[in-house]
C-alpha cells in the first residue's frame, strides 16, 4: 500500500513541533502542534511532550522523530541545544516505549538531515544531482549532505574550524542577533565560512535553510563564494516533512 501520510514531529531546543503530513505533496496536512521544549530537556520530558502531539493526532503509522543530535540506530551520540542526559540514549526504544508501539515504527534522525531529506525530495534539492550541502543557520549550524539524492547522515560541518574558531560560533544566525549586526556585516562571515567548506568538499550546490532563509533576498547575493547558494523551500516545516518521509521509507542509519 502507498503511504500518502506520515507523521513527523521536529524537536528543538525551545520548541517541539509535529503534525501529519501529506508525502505526495511535501507539506503538513492540516495544522502543526508546537509545545515548548521543557526544561531541563532530559529524554524522558521530552519523551512526554512528543507522546502527547502524537496522541492529539491519534496517530498510529510509523513516526518520525527528529532530534538536535548525531543519531545512529537510533541512539543519540551528541546533544546540541538539548539536555547532556540525550547522550548515549537510544531514543527510538525511549519514544516507542512511551508511545507503547514497536521500536520499528519509530525512526529518529538528526534534525538537519530531516530538513535536507524534504529539501531534496520536494524543496530546492529536488532533480540536483552531485554534491548537495543544505545548511541551516539558527542558534548553531545544522548540516545534512547528500550525493546523488542519496544522505550521508550526521555530517557535522557547522563546527569546523573556521580562522581558529567553531564555525557557528562565528557564523550561525543567533550570532546576528547577539551581536546586532547588519545583513552587510553577518554574511562576510558566512562567505567566509562556505569558502573553508567548499575547499574541502567542492559541492555542486548549498541549500540556506534555518530562519535566515525567508530573507533570502537580503544576504543570499552579498555571498563571494563559487558555489550556487538557493534558499531552502520548505522553511519551518521542513523537519516535520524529513521525519514524515524518513519514517514511511523506515530509514535506518
Amino acid at each position: 500500500m502507498g503511504m500518502t501520510r506520515g507523521f513527523g514531529v521536529d524537536i528543538g531546543g525551545s520548541g517541539i513541533k509535529g503534525g501529519l503530513v501529506d508525502l505526495e505533496a511535501g507539506a503538513l496536512d492540516g495544522e502543526r502542534l508546537r509545545i515548548t521544549t521543557p526544561q531541563p530537556s532530559t529524554p524522558d520530558a521530552v519523551a512526554d511532550v512528543v507522546a502527547e502531539i502524537v496522541e492529539k493526532f491519534t496517530w498510529d503509522g510509523p513516526v518520525g522523530v527528529t532530534l538536535p543530535c548525531v543519531v545512529k540506530h537510533g541512539v543519540a551520540h551528541s546533544a546540541a541545544n538539548v539536555d547532556k542526559a540525550w547522550i548515549g540514549t537510544d531514543a527510538a526504544a525511549l519514544f516507542a516505549e512511551r508511545l507503547g508501539w514497536p521500536t520499528d515504527q519509530v525512526v529518529v534522525l538528526n534534525d538537519a538531515d530531516a530538513a535536507g531529506i524534504a529539501e531534496m525530495r520536494f524543496g530546492s534539492g529536488v532533480d540536483r544531482d552531485g554534491l548537495v550541502v543544505l545548511l541551516t543557520f539558527g542558534t548553531g549550524i545544522g548540516s545534512a549532505l547528500f550525493l546523488d539524492g542519496k544522505l550521508v547522515p550526521n555530517t557535522e560541518f557547522g563546527h569546523l574550524e573556521v580562522d581558529g574558531h567553531d564555525a557557528e560560533k562565528r557564523a550561525a544566525a543567533s550570532v546576528k542577533e547577539d551581536k546586532g549586526l547588519t545583513w552587510a556585516e553577518w554574511t562576510p562571515r558566512v562567505s567566509r565560512y562556505i569558502n573553508v567548506l567548499e575547499n574541502l568538499i567542492w559541492p555542486d550546490l548549498v541549500i540556506a535553510g534555518g530562519g535566515v532563509s525567508k530573507k533570502a533576498e537580503k544576504w543570499l547575493p552579498l555571498l563571494e563564494v563559487r558555489t550556487e547558494v538557493v534558499a531552502a523551500a520548505l522553511k519551518n516545516d521542513a523537519g516535520i516533512v524529513g521525519a514524515a518521509v524518513a519514517a514511511a521509507q523506515g530509514l535506518r542509519h
